[in-house]
């Protein structure tokens, strides 16, 4: 791996970054869509590069945009619009309410509750909940809802604040959200303060694992500022003063892992054989030695190549393409391809809050879904890939005119 001349510091450890992973470009965050009174406005592009911590082994990016900037405000992603993902909120629900007996007696905590997607099915059996976002405009859907709601980034001033006024958590949630904190000390020392003494907490993130073996080069973005194997976390936490006793893999997001977490000093819930294998499993491969991250970027400029020589042959053959979806992910994946209207014609999501905008930087017009019937495509490129399943049983009426669907990762494949 080439060596980097950097004054970044890891976000755990503070030691120097010393070394690149993959060197994406420059990026716009990706979700400030742009609107159309803003399509000729300057957008702010920052690098999105990659590094590893040689010392604590913590992949991250360093941080250019604030949280505020990032998160507050005008956040354009909303959980409740996958019915996948509430399925999978659903099935967690009824599994850790009947595993650790979660009543209604406890206090169940969600940090960045989003529009209360998941808290509502405690709602729904008068379980307390309280949820903890920092985008105004999402929280105020869940307040709508009826789930309670406090509009703050989470942190140790936020969990003693939170934790005198409602009480601590019995079980503290956090899902999709470890990888988009800057101060992961700051976060992870704030669960230690608000999680009641014999509480449990679960939190779910993407596996760098599955980074790695499926190309999932387009999950790397500004919002998620770590990339988190099992091994770092572990180390995080127990700096801490917290446990992870339990570990679950899953197949979400293209991959991740749900851990469970103690106080340390509680001796009543003991540590599973899970955790100990993944533990191994992630030595064995090499997570701790340069050599494992040294090839990702050669591999991803090939699927680069690929994507773009699918795209200039079926456009010269005259087919139309466009895409599904306007995710995170996809916004990596087209700026880093110079990707646009060149090639995609428009794209389509099922979310009102992003219909009529444009993507940042590629300024790709977002349209509602309906707008596959009438144009009748010839490709649909699958963005959020990690929901092809639900994406393709929704529209399985291209087939009528010969549409196909093609996703990008691990690598491009047109389905049948």
């Amino acid at each position: 791996m080439k060596e980097l001349k950097t004054s970044g510091k890891c976000r755990f450890c503070n030691e120097t970054l010393h070394y690149g992973v993959v060197d994406l470009g420059m990026s716009p965050l990706c979700q400030k869509h742009v609107k159309p009174e803003g399509i000729n406005e300057m957008e702010k592009f920052y690098p999105l590069h990659a590094l590893i911590c040689d010392n604590c082994w913590l992949m991250q990016l360093e941080e250019f945009a604030s949280p505020d900037e990032i998160f507050a405000d005008e956040y354009a992603y909303f959980s409740s619009y996958s019915e996948s993902w509430l399925e999978h909120t659903r099935r967690y629900t009824e599994k850790i309410i009947s595993v650790f007996n979660i009543n209604t007696k406890n206090l169940v905590t969600e940090i960045a509750s989003n529009d209360g997607y998941l808290l509502k099915w405690f709602v729904e059996k008068d379980i307390p909940v309280l949820g903890v976002e920092p985008a105004g405009n999402v929280a105020k859907v869940a307040k709508q809802n009826g789930i309670r709601t406090e509009i703050l980034f989470f942190g140790k001033k936020t969990a003693k604040t939170l934790s005198e006024k409602y009480g601590k958590a019995d079980l503290l949630i956090g899902n999709n959200v470890l990888a988009h904190v800057p101060d992961i000390n700051d976060f992870v020392a704030g669960m230690k303060i608000m999680l009641n003494k014999d509480g449990v907490i679960t939190m779910e993130f993407p596996h760098l694992q599955q980074l790695f073996d499926k190309n999932q080069f387009d999950t790397i973005y500004h919002e998620h500022f770590s990339y988190l194997s099992f091994s770092a976390v572990n180390r995080i936490f127990a700096f801490h003063g917290i446990t992870l006793f339990d570990v679950e893999e899953l197949s979400t997001h293209g991959g991740s892992l749900r851990i469970f977490g103690k106080h340390t000093d509680d001796d009543n819930k003991k540590i599973t054989e899970h955790v100990t294998e993944l533990l191994k499993r992630e030595k064995k491969l090499g997570f701790e030695d340069l050599k494992f991250y040294s090839d990702f970027e050669e591999k991803v400029k090939e699927t680069k190549r690929k994507i773009l020589e699918f795209l200039i042959d079926v456009k010269r053959q005259g087919k139309s393409v466009i895409g599904y979806g306007a995710p995170g992910k996809g916004n990596t994946l087209l700026n880093y391809c110079g990707i646009r209207t060149d090639f995609l014609d428009y794209t389509v999501d099922i979310s009102p809050v992003k219909q009529g905008n444009y993507l940042p930087g590629s300024h790709i017009p977002i349209l509602h879904p309906d707008k596959i019937k009438e144009s009748k495509p010839d490709y649909i490129f699958i963005l959020p890939w990690n929901l092809e399943k639900e994406i393709r049983k929704q529209h399985s009426y291209v087939k009528n005119w010969g549409g196909k669907f093609v996703i990008p990762i691990p690598e491009l494949k047109v389905l049948d």
